[in-house]
């Protein structure tokens, strides 16, 4: 392809001359605080999504998943997500310590619409809130207190066109890679991809909290 084929987009002014401004409402849904239907949705999902920046701007986003309810809301504009057993990059914490500016997208189970909250992130190590995010027997060491600055649903286009819980489009598993194959690959590694599933598949058992 050659480069002087692509038409970049530069200026906000080009942006709106192919995209058109929302409607109000758009701009209005966002209501900046936890109400009692984003506590329902955060008590049901089991899944979010971590996104993070770092002080020069590269982004990671991180899949946490607990069991429901795990997601702890202490009021209005502050909750609290749990640190589980990891691989120890820890590079959430490590960009929230450079850049506290946090989104997360909360996830529902055969829901198509999806909860997202933006705000400012803080680390902590101790609080007396630690001790409602045990989860089985384990009390975690570190947490992430999320002071809420935007809230807002998104609607359910994403999820429809994807298809994403109707499972007769879910591809067979057989015809992916295994996470130990993959590793394998990347990292160029002597030992056989079976024996590194076997490895991940442990851990994924019996260090998960």
């Amino acid at each position: 392809m050659n480069p002087s084929d692509i038409r970049t987009v530069t200026t906000e002014a080009e942006l709106r001359e192919i995209v058109k401004e929302p409607s109000r409402s758009i701009w209005e849904k966002d209501i900046a605080r936890i109400d009692e239907h984003a506590r329902t949705i955060i008590a049901h999902s089991p899944f979010v999504l971590l996104s993070t920046a770092n002080a020069d701007g590269i982004c990671d986003v991180s899949p946490r998943g607990d069991p429901a309810g795990s997601v702890l809301v202490l009021d209005d504009h502050r909750l609290v997500l749990a640190d589980r057993p990891g691989n120890h990059r820890v590079d959430s914490f490590r960009n929230v310590l450079e850049n506290p500016h946090v989104g997360l997208l909360f996830i529902v189970p055969g829901m198509n619409e999806t909860l997202r909250v933006n705000g400012r992130a803080t680390l902590v190590s101790d609080a007396p809130f630690l001790d409602d995010l045990v989860v089985r027997g384990k009390r975690p060491r570190l947490a992430l207190l999320v002071d809420v600055e935007e809230l807002y649903m998104h609607c359910a286009k994403a999820f429809l066109r994807s298809s994403l819980w109707d499972t007769t489009t879910w591809p067979d598993r057989g015809s992916l890679p295994t996470l130990g194959r993959i590793a394998k690959d990347h990292m160029g590694l002597k030992v056989a991809a079976e024996e590194i599933d076997a490895g991940l598949a442990l851990d994924a058992k019996t260090n998960q909290y």
